[in-house]
């Protein structure tokens, strides 16, 4: 599925839409688990406009719920901010493997970079390594479509009438991602990343503040980009 520099529009318009229908799954699951940060959110104090706006600028589920953790646990919003942005350096790799496939100059290409998700970049990936960007941009976007109205619902309605421990709603997407990452793991060197990962990240777990676990896995990563098109 490489992306052509060329292509036409009738390719291109084919890719958004492949991309969307591929993401509508992760969407579904995305508005429930933003529902229930939207209402863990405003429980912790942090506020109904500041968790929408979180949502609508970070929208990265595990980054957002390491920051209200740390919010309701009595940090501080600067730790939060911290703990989160590690969360979210797993997007540094995922960048580096991108950037060949996106377009134009600096700013447009990290104006598209912001559509890197953690599905979104899966599923645009083929066999070869190689990535359709308009694919990414239409998974994306379905996402974002339900993420963000999610949180809006769970922040001002949700309080009192949702319970996400009682429903199960944050097993939703390590289900999800669980049939995801079983999906890549077609050959020897992905078997072999996904598992240093793994091993990592559980030694470090019930050692390293939230966050860190991440950042460390992510070394395994790096490692599977390096000689990929060698």
């Amino acid at each position: 599925m490489p992306d052509a520099p060329n292509r036409s529009d009738a390719a291109v318009r084919a890719s958004l839409r492949a991309g969307l229908r591929a993401g509508v799954p992760f969407a579904l699951a995305g508005g429930l688990l933003s529902l229930s940060f939207g209402v863990l959110a405003e429980g912790a104090g942090l506020g109904a406009p500041a968790a929408i706006l979180m949502a609508a600028i970070v929208f990265a589920g595990s980054a957002q719920f390491a920051a209200v953790g740390i919010i309701a646990a009595g940090g501080g919003i600067g730790t939060a901010v911290v703990v989160a942005t590690l969360v979210n350096s797993r997007f540094l790799p995922m960048g580096v493997a991108l950037a060949p496939y996106l377009s134009g100059g600096p700013l447009r290409r990290a104006i598209q970079g912001q559509a890197v998700v953690d599905a979104s970049w899966a599923l645009a990936r083929d066999a070869d390594g190689h990535f359709d960007r308009h694919f990414l941009f239409g998974c994306t976007a379905v996402q974002y479509a339900t993420w963000v109205p999610g949180t809006v619902v769970g922040a001002l309605v949700g309080g009192g009438l949702i319970d996400p421990d009682a429903l199960g709603l944050d097993a939703i997407f390590p289900a999800v991602f669980l049939v995801l990452l079983i999906s890549e793991l077609g050959g020897l060197r992905n078997r072999g990343v996904a598992l240093g990962g793994a091993l990592i990240a559980i030694a470090l777990v019930p050692l390293a503040p939230s966050g860190v676990p991440v950042v460390a896995a992510s070394l395994a990563a790096l490692y599977g980009l390096r000689g990929r098109d060698r």
